[in-house]
């Protein structure tokens, strides 16, 4: 009976991970004003068949500035009369993103000083010509991806590049997420082991 307990919690466990994590998303999910930051933009596929473009909508609050070349995909940008960047799109140059593949995509961008948060509305398109739009709000189907922004912290508005860290990356919610989901099954692991050693 406790087997199948523990079994039916990791089961829980793993897919509340995989829900909240299976739509498109920017990170951090967290980011002071008037500061240079690394984004990363994370696209599962959530369809028996590849993704092979993704359009991400810049909010008005950040100047975008470079990109890191992603193999096998190009970018191409869309700018307003300022000659800001307002949106970019991605597109596969070979198979995309299948079934059981998700992909990052890095650019750098300085955060307005009179932000608040920032909407991320992205367009996912698939092999078959489908678009999926995550663009709504919170709490729904397809929700954009939304950063807080906090209050400026001095220093971090000074300068022309993003740190030298990934925030992306050093704000990981999937990673820790699985670590955590790792940790919790180890220690029930741990506590069967001693219930089984106690009886024996």
């Amino acid at each position: 009976m406790r087997k199948i307990a523990l079994s039916m919690f990791v089961l829980f466990l793993f897919a509340g991970i995989g829900a909240a994590s299976a739509h498109v998303t920017v990170q951090p999910s967290s980011v002071p004003a008037n500061s240079y930051q690394v984004f990363t933009m994370r696209v599962p596929t959530e369809k028996e068949i590849a993704t092979v473009e993704v359009r991400l909508e810049v909010p008005a609050e950040v100047n975008v500035s470079r990109f890191e070349p992603k193999p096998d995909w190009t970018y191409t940008l869309e700018r307003d009369a300022d000659g800001k960047i307002t949106a970019v799109t991605w597109t596969a140059t070979g198979a995309g993103l299948s079934a059981t593949e998700f992909g990052q995509f890095y650019f750098q961008g300085k955060v307005a000083e009179d932000a608040t948060e920032l909407v991320w509305k992205a367009h996912q398109k698939y092999e078959d010509g489908s678009v999926v739009d995550w663009t709504g709000p919170p709490n729904t189907d397809k929700p954009a991806s939304v950063t807080a922004v906090t209050a400026a912290v001095a220093g971090h508005g000074h300068g022309h590049d993003a740190p030298a860290s990934d925030s992306g990356k050093d704000r990981d919610p999937l990673t820790l997420g699985l670590a955590i989901a790792g940790l919790v099954v180890a220690a029930l692991a741990l506590a069967a082991a001693l219930v089984r050693k106690r009886k024996a």
